[in-house]
């Protein structure tokens, strides 16, 4: 682009200008009483010779565009000061020769040289339009001969200002940016801090740089209000997210874990407590079951209550959102579990009675089911090996706590209370602990176990006791001959526990149980011994007791060796009754 007619900014020239590529404004020559574009000094032209007729006589100059070039009046001269002027102005004709291969020169009239030697011609004669370059993308268009009429291109408001001089321009405005230029281009407007009052001025932008639309201010305050408003939720919600999740943390890591308040509503249900399960396991059971609010509540008022690591596997009937504290307490409460506790030394009948009671059935529903299914209920395969078994299940209801809620089946409390009995009893080597215990089958050792528990009133009596045992099943002994004589078997037979029996009561019934007429063991348990019991049965002592009397009738159990101190406990005993 050249120089002529621009400012300081970018502002290029008409597309449409026929002059838009000229050479540069140093190319040009001032008009008269015009300063020169060189830092105001006019620049001097050494005078030239003007011919009449035969050269230059005429005073006329080429058309240069609209502005023409006029040089002062010159002198009559010698030819060969024409050569020093084509020195001069032989830079002129580099924007010549690119002009006239663009645009056909059809100003004023052309003066030739005589090449016989006679000057220059006077006549004039018309210059021959040269062709249009192809890849002049203006080519096709009419070329406008320097000097002759020419489109105005700078007439209308909307278009381009007209050039001007070096020393006429004014310095560009800085140009306004409407849209966001991007990191390495600019700042976004709503960053730059525009003043609102520079949108409202009166005063329009002026000049040759001012190509903003005209009617874009109310749009972008609006875009202003949009952004405003984007970024305020976006700081507002990043702020309501982390004081959130802030207090969530401060809750978890510091706060008290939720929790309920109250006893809980009128709403029942019931929780079935494995075995082995600890305190988070239970309350993850609670939780799940909507009892408690949080698993962590219930751990905490657990630790906290005293007794809190009594509760034990099992069913518990609870209410819905109970606090941890009460729910703690309503598990530590018998009337609040749903459970069947099969204590050490109860027998058969009872655990049924129960059974029945804690699902709701019909009394007998569960004796008849044991009768029935008792072969898929999982006994050992050395249980019920005789035939005069009274419940082949006796012996195996192994003493626990085991859920029994309504709406359960009476098979699956019992299935489960036999297969912890088989379970426990798989621990011990029962076959071989029978045979050095000189008894027949791995059932036997159970059946001396349940005496023990029925007989022994201390944990330090079932070592005697099952010494007892023992010591009267050998046939050869002095004292009994083989006869057991235990007031529990011939009660077991009657579903008793009366301690009082007539002589002749007991003499008179030959029943497999009643070991007063009957040689050696009954032909089952007569209970459920618990693990004290059990452990006893495989290690008795060995003192050589034969005889034991409970002499108050309750709690204390005196033992003897021979048959004279045995009747002497007997009237210690008479005398502690009154009878």
């Amino acid at each position: 682009m050249t120089e002529y007619g621009r400012g300081e900014g970018s502002e290029p020239w008409h597309p449409e200008d026929p002059l838009n590529g000229d050479g540069g404004w140093e190319g040009q020559q001032t008009h008269a009483g015009q300063q020169s574009p060189y830092g105001g000094q006019p620049q001097h032209y050494p005078q030239q010779p003007q011919y009449d007729n035969g050269g230059w006589g005429d005073g006329r100059q080429p058309a240069y565009g609209q502005a023409q070039q006029q040089y002062p009046q010159q002198h009559d001269g010698q030819y060969d000061q024409h050569q020093q002027y084509n020195q001069q102005y032989g830079q002129q004709q580099q924007y010549g020769q690119q002009q006239y291969d663009q645009q056909a020169y059809q100003g004023g009239p052309q003066q030739s040289y005589d090449q016989n030697g006679n000057g220059w011609a006077t006549g004039t004669q018309a210059q021959v339009p040269y062709p249009a370059d192809p890849s002049d993308p203006y080519g096709q268009q009419a070329a406008a001969a320097y000097g002759a009429e020419q489109q105005d291109y700078y007439g209308s408001p909307d278009a381009y200002p007209p050039p001007e001089p070096p020393s006429r321009r004014r310095a560009e405005p800085e140009p306004q940016i409407d849209w966001d230029p991007g990191p390495d281009q600019g700042e976004h407007a709503f960053f730059a801090g525009d003043d609102d009052s520079a949108d409202d001025s009166d005063d329009p932008k002026d000049g040759r740089g001012d190509r903003r639309g005209r009617g874009g201010k109310g749009g972008k305050k609006r875009k202003s209000g949009c952004a405003c408003l984007v970024v305020l939720l976006v700081f507002g919600g990043g702020t309501a997210g982390v004081g959130y999740f802030g207090y969530q943390f401060y809750q978890n890591r510091f706060g008290a874990a939720p929790d309920y308040a109250g006893d809980g509503t009128s709403e029942m249900v019931t929780v079935q407590v494995p075995k082995g399960a600890g305190g988070y396991a239970i309350g993850r059971l609670l939780k799940d079951a909507g009892v408690v609010k949080s698993v962590d509540a219930f751990v905490s008022a657990q630790e906290q209550n005293p007794k809190g690591k009594a509760i034990q596997a099992g069913a518990y009937l609870l209410k819905k959102e109970m606090s941890a504290e009460s729910a703690v307490v309503m598990m530590l409460d018998r009337k609040s579990q749903n459970n069947v506790l099969v204590a050490p030394g109860l027998r058969n009948l009872t655990v049924y009675t129960r059974i029945d009671e804690k699902l709701d059935l019909a009394s007998g529903t569960t004796k008849k089911i044991a009768e029935k299914k008792y072969k898929s209920l999982g006994l050992p395969s050395w249980a019920n090996d005789n035939e005069d078994i009274k419940d082949p299940l006796e012996g195996f209801l192994y003493p626990g706590t085991y859920p029994a809620a309504k709406g359960m089946k009476p098979e699956t409390v019992l299935k489960e209370m036999v297969t912890q009995a088989a379970e426990t009893y798989g621990k011990y080597d029962l076959e071989a602990k029978a045979k050095a215990l000189k008894l027949d089958n791995p059932l036997q050792v159970i059946t001396v176990a349940s005496l023990v528990q029925a007989e022994g009133k201390t944990e330090d009596d079932y070592r005697k006791m099952a010494e007892v045992v023992y010591n009267r099943l050998n046939l050869a002994n002095p004292e009994t001959y083989g006869l057991l004589q235990f007031d529990s078997t011939f009660n077991y037979l009657k579903n008793e526990s009366d301690i009082r029996i007539s002589e002749s009561e007991i003499k008179s019934n030959k029943d497999p149980y009643n070991t007063y007429t009957n040689k050696g063991l009954p032909p089952g348990p007569i209970d459920n011994p618990g693990d004290v019991a059990l452990k006893a049965a495989l290690n008795p002592t060995d003192d050589g007791w034969y005889y034991f009397v409970a002499t108050d009738g309750l709690k204390t159990t005196e033992f003897a060796k021979t048959h004279a101190e045995f009747l002497r406990l007997k009237d210690k005993f008479d005398a502690s009754t009154g009878s």
